[in-house]
Parts: structure tokens; sequence; C-alpha cells
């Protein structure tokens, strides 16, 4: 398979680097020859410089050969022309292009479509980060948290502590502490190295476990590995930029929300569009100014602003100053690794969340949803499984006959709107839902090919 990636920036990097990994055949085109070169070093792929949406520069990346082409520059506009020109004069199969103003995604529907402007997939970073953090204040005390079969099953992350009830206590003593409650641990990391989960894993303080249930049963599961959070209400947001003005849009109702903006011009019309939300002009690393706005009573307080020092900074003061939980959206996931545990509760990055969205719509199979995980290096996909016993290396199969790929496991399986756990003695149909937890991302392709149905099948 052969995918043009437009943009090496944070997001076109993620990608390209994740696709080369797999063995696709990948070409990255940027007028930022350090940036291709920074690639090329360390990817078996194929740079051209120039501007991705000049049709000779499209030409000599080999477009007219290519089964995909992902546009994720720092232009809309450069994206949509360039989805124009591969439809028009290349003829490419499939056409996925991030769009980030408002202006164009609050028509959507009625611009991007055949006959008026050919992208396939609009993918939108400043959403997807926005409807992550939502999830997380959905969830207190969750690291993570992902929706899988339209919300019917969700996977999360949490850290487990001393004196949660599971903790010193191995798997399979879950149905006694909880006999009404179906879930299951997909994979737990421990010390940032992988443990494949069975019924003898004790679980140890510190574990980032990943579990799946329904919705409704996730609190009852994350109260036994941690003491159960109160819900969150009071948030502050700092960054007034796409993603934080959405978050407050979105909070404003349910939640009471200040926003904290530098921009004086910015602050203006954010007052306008948030109505009664609390708007400051300030900036979010001024301790006093924090300090003002009574900090130590915030639940949450959030940095999304375009600078990370900015997000990082102000989320440790906050927390210094006494706010209960603190998040930070940072860009360059090496910074993570510089915050020591309890610095800042949670950090997320859009990139990550971003990579997940396209890989979705480039995995092999028909892959409902993709998430990129750990700093990309596991993933959970959710895959529709096709044909009969015949055509199907799965169908008719009890999951313990399924022969996954080491650190491979499947978490759960929705068929229709039941959700069953993955159990030994479960026999995939066609039609499941598959969810699938994967800790080490060489054996992707594998796990695609063993879902995929013989190419007879119609």
């Amino acid at each position: 398979m052969k995918i043009v990636i437009l943009g090496a920036g944070q997001v076109g990097s993620s990608v390209a680097r994740s696709l080369a990994k797999e063995q696709y055949d990948v070409v990255v085109i940027d007028t930022d020859t350090e940036a291709l070169d920074s690639l090329s070093q360390h990817l078996d792929l194929q740079t051209v410089v120039g501007h991705a949406s000049h049709p000779d520069v499209l030409r000599q990346a080999g477009l007219d050969s290519a089964d995909l082409l992902v546009a994720v520059t720092n232009s809309d506009e450069t994206n949509i022309v360039a989805c124009e020109i591969a439809h028009h004069l290349f003829h490419v199969p499939k056409k996925i292009a991030r769009i980030r103003s408002r202006a164009y995604l609050r028509h959507k529907e009625a611009l991007f479509h055949y006959d008026a402007f050919p992208v396939d997939v609009v993918i939108s970073p400043e959403q997807v980060v926005k409807d992550y953090i939502v999830r997380l204040i959905e969830h207190p005390g969750a690291l993570q948290v992902l929706d899988f079969a339209d919300g019917k099953v969700q996977l999360v992350a949490v850290r487990a502590y001393y004196g949660g009830p599971m903790v010193g206590h191995a798997i399979s003593e879950l149905k006694q502490h909880m006999p009404t409650v179906d879930t299951r641990v997909a994979a737990i990391f421990r010390r940032g190295h992988p443990i494949q989960p069975k019924g003898d894993t004790v679980i140890e303080a510190e574990d980032e476990v990943f579990f799946l249930a329904t919705p409704h049963h996730i609190q009852n599961v994350m109260r036994e590995l941690q003491r159960l959070e109160h819900p969150y209400r009071s948030i502050m947001i700092a960054g007034g930029g796409h993603v934080g003005a959405g978050l407050a849009m979105t909070l404003k109702h349910s939640h009471q929300v200040k926003l904290i903006e530098h921009s004086v011009h910015r602050v203006a019309a954010l007052a306008e569009m948030l109505g009664d939300t609390v708007v400051l002009c300030g900036d979010a690393t001024d301790q006093e100014l924090l300090r003002a706005e009574n900090i130590e009573q915030m639940d949450v307080f959030i940095a999304v602003t375009n600078n990370d020092a900015v997000n990082i900074l102000s989320a440790m003061l906050a927390k210094r100053l006494g706010a209960r939980k603190t998040m930070a959206l940072i860009n360059h996931t090496e910074y993570s690794d510089l915050i020591h545990e309890g610095d800042i509760d949670v950090t997320f990055s859009p990139r990550q969340t971003t990579v997940g969205s396209l890989l979705t719509h480039i995995r092999r199979g028909d892959v409902a949803c993709v998430y990129s995980l750990r700093k990309e290096a596991a993933e959970a996909i959710e895959t529709v499984v096709h044909g009969d016993e015949t055509t199907s290396k799965v169908v008719g199969k009890r999951i313990d006959e399924v022969p996954l790929p080491p650190g491979t496991t499947i978490g759960a399986i929705v068929r229709g709107d039941t959700v069953l756990m993955a159990h030994d003695n479960i026999v995939i149909q066609s039609g499941d839902h598959v969810i699938l937890f994967i800790v080490e991302k060489s054996v992707v392709q594998e796990v695609e090919a063993l879902f995929q149905v013989d190419a007879t099948f119609v």
C-alpha cells in the first residue's frame, strides 16, 4: 500500500513514523528540508522537497500510483487543494485532510463531498483533543478514556493506588469483588513495561491498568483500583485557542468555568462567544493571577495553550498552589519524560490522538476505530469481522483458538447491542466488532491479516 503524506510537522512525522515501521510504502512532502532529512535518516521512506499542493511535486512523489493521500500540512487551504488535485489529476482512491478552521468545519457536510471538495475523511485535531479532555472530566481519576462501538464499551486507563481493594490481588478475583460487573483487564504497564494480563497476575500499586467495561460499570471498576474521586465542578482553562474555546463552550452548561487568555483582542471575542463564562486576560503562569482567581478551589486546571512551556509551567504552578487535578497539552511528547510524577496529573498529546484518528482510515480490513496509546508504542483497535468459516480465519473459532500474535489481547466483542467481555469459550461470529489491545506495534499487520477475509469473499 502506497501512502503519500503532505506535511512533515508533528502529525505528519508521527503518521510517517508509525506507517514506515509497519513496512508501508511511504512518501512525505514538505518544504522543510531539515524535517525531511530527520525523517529519512531514521526511517525507511522517501521524501520530496516542494509545495504540497503543486501538481508537479505530487507527480514527483508518485501520487499517480498512490492508494491514499494524507494531507496534514498547517494550511487548511493547502490540504483542500491537494485533495482536489489528487482526485481530478491523479485519481487517488482515498483522500484524508486535516481541517482546523471552524469556518470550514461549521459547513463540513455541505463542503466536503465529491460535488464540492473531494475529501473522503476530514480530521480536526482540535475537536479530537477536546473530546478526549471531556471524557477525562466525565471520569475523574482516569488517565485515558476511549470509546468503542459507538460508546457501547469503553477502554479506561487508571493508576492503581495503595488502598484500592484489588491492589495486591490477582485479576481472577475481580469477579468475586464485583459479581454483577463484567469487565476485562486488557493490559498492564508496570514501570513503563507491558505485562500480559492473566488470571493469576497480581495488580501492584502504581500499575497503569487498562480495562474494558460498559459505561455504567466504569466507576465500579475504578473503585477497585483507587479511591473514587468526587465529580469535577469548577474548572480553569489556560488558553483560549480552538481547543480551549471549544472546551469552555462544551463545559459551561455543566461546570463552573474560568478561562485565561493572554491576547486582549482574543479575550473580547471569547467573552462574546462564551456569554456568562468568566474570561480573564493574563498570563497563566502568573502566580498572583492564579491566587486571585482562587486556584486552590479549582477541581481541575487544564493548560491548552499553543506553548508547551507555558502549559507545563502553569499546570505545575497550579498544582503547587492547590488545584485538585491538573492536565497539560504537550505537543513534544519527549517533554513528558522530564515531568516528575505528581507535578502534573495528566498529560496528553494532540499528535497521539490525531494519529489514532488517521490510522482508523489507513488500517486494512474493516476497522471501525484505532487509538494510539503509550506514546504510540501500543494500539487499541476495533475491527469488524466478515465472511464465514471458509473465508475467515476467525469466524466460528473460540477466542482461545484464535492464533493471536504475541502481545495481542482480545478484550471484548460487541454483537449488535450486546457487549461480551472476552472469555476463552466465546465463539466469534460474522458481524462481530472485536476490540483488540496490541502492546507490540510490529505485529499490527499480522493482526490485520488475521481478521481479513479471503480475497474471494464478496
